[in-house]
């Protein structure tokens, strides 16, 4: 090779030297685009995500255990078992954990555990249930497992949503974020069917909502258009009972002066009004249970009727149950102020009567301090890689817990798995969304431990 070939070469390998580096540098930064998960979290929160990974079979080899002990509402041995089962995990994470029972209430009673750090820092709440629909004689009460898809009784609601919770906080343990978190854990026995009064059976949840500077809600993760969405507001749960009687008699005289409508059709039409007159924004409601003839009557739990009748007696009275749901107090107080006057002008010859069940669960509204809490947990998500969450819409959301302390502290729901058919026979849980509610509510609870 002579000199200038030399020359030339050495121009060549240093443009090509230069287009290399060139071309690392885009690749690197189109890289840092197309993934930026993980691209602002510290150090700590890194080691939280690793972890939550790490440990994610044995959480749900944990939930497996849990979900095949039956924990219906009403098998109180059974919810206190699944309480003795989680004792242990919050014990060796360094809380201190207390049964709290609930005679009086006719409940199980609610787990309880409690960790202080430093002083000043957000106290947190974290509200899960132990409890399930499903009790002692439904036929569904088995954990099977297909791959990243588990089925089971309260597999996502709410066994899933504890898991969450032990799996987040045990990834805190791991990165030393949980030494400085205020944090107090509210596992109730009976979500499900709160037990009455409940000014009894929610006096500890009320106590630490008092305690707390926010409140994270471990029901399930709603997905909306396959996204993850963000809940700011829970509807109330309000139920009510209704009788209607009438002047029971020969049916060849319904309708008459001497007769009337008779229990059934003064129900109906009762009934029917609900339904033409209520309606309005955010509020749905329903009748879950009827019953009527010569006799009727609801048994001691108010869940299943007996009736009695012929075809040709004027029924004497007729028994109806139902709920409505709310998006506020206000709303609230006025559909029932609405019902009652519907109820009051019954038709001659018949009496009617509504009772609003004490164990309602109020409403949670939207407040600017809920939609703070979500805008720090986007600010997580996108920390995380994960996409923004846009908030639900509350006529997709039922009631829970957390409405019973909504008046009280700022909160948020939806950091338990995503699942299908709650409630139900074949309840589904995604194991794997189990990972990024973990990662979400460790990082969140992390930050708000510093501030």
């Amino acid at each position: 090779m002579n000199a200038a070939a030399y020359a030339n070469w050495i121009l060549d390998k240093g443009f090509v030297m230069k287009f290399s580096v060139l071309l690392s540098a885009a690749v690197c930064a189109a890289l840092s685009i197309a993934s930026p998960a993980f691209a602002k979290l510290s150090s700590a929160e890194k080691r939280i995500a690793q972890d939550v990974e790490q440990q994610f079979e044995r959480w749900v080899a944990v939930l497996e255990q849990i979900t095949n002990q039956n924990s219906g509402t009403r098998n109180l041995e059974g919810v206190r078992k699944v309480g003795e089962m989680m004792t242990p995990h919050f014990v060796d994470l360094g809380f201190d954990v207390e049964w709290v029972p609930q005679d009086k209430a006719e409940r199980a009673g609610h787990l309880i555990a409690t960790h202080f750090g430093k002083e000043g820092s957000t106290k947190m709440l974290l509200i899960g249930h132990l409890d399930t629909v499903y009790e002692v004689d439904s036929p569904f009460q088995t954990f099977i497992r297909r791959g990243d898809i588990a089925e089971g009784p309260g597999a996502e609601d709410n066994k899933g949503g504890v898991m969450v919770i032990v799996s987040a906080l045990h990834a805190m343990k791991a990165a030393g974020t949980l030494d400085d978190a205020n944090i107090a854990v509210v596992l109730t026995g009976d979500e499900e069917d709160a037990g009455e009064p409940i000014s009894i059976s929610r006096a500890d949840l009320v106590k630490w909502a008092q305690w707390a500077d926010v409140a994270l809600d471990f029901e399930g993760l709603s997905i909306e258009n396959g996204k993850d969405m963000g809940v700011v507001a829970r509807r109330s749960s309000n139920s009510w009972q209704l009788e209607t009687t009438g002047r029971e008699g020969h049916s060849s005289g319904i309708f008459s002066e001497d007769a009337g409508e008779g229990a059934i059709f003064e129900m109906v039409r009762i009934l029917s009004r609900f339904r033409s007159e209520l309606p309005e924004t955010n509020l749905t409601f329903n009748i879950g249970l009827i019953a009527g003839g010569s006799l009727a009557a609801l048994d001691d739990e108010k869940l299943r009727a007996t009736a009695a009748g012929k075809t040709n007696i004027i029924p004497a009275i007729a028994v109806a149950r139902g709920d409505f749901r709310t998006l506020s107090d206000d709303q609230s107080e006025r559909v029932r102020t609405k019902m009652q006057a519907i109820v009051d002008d019954h038709a001659p010859l018949t009496d009617a009567k509504i009772i609003f069940d004490e164990g309602s669960y109020p409403p949670m509204a939207p407040t600017p301090g809920n939609r703070a809490l979500l805008a720090k947990l986007n600010e997580v998500n996108r920390d995380l890689g994960l996409e923004q969450m846009e908030e639900l819409d509350p006529l997709k959301r039922g009631a829970g817990d957390i409405s019973f302390v909504a008046n009280l502290v700022d909160g948020l729901v939806g950091f338990g798995p995503a699942g299908t058919g709650a409630h139900a026979p074949g309840e589904t849980v995604d194991l794997d969304s189990m990972k990024r509610q973990a990662k979400r509510a460790a990082i969140l609870m992390s930050r708000l431990a510093q501030q």
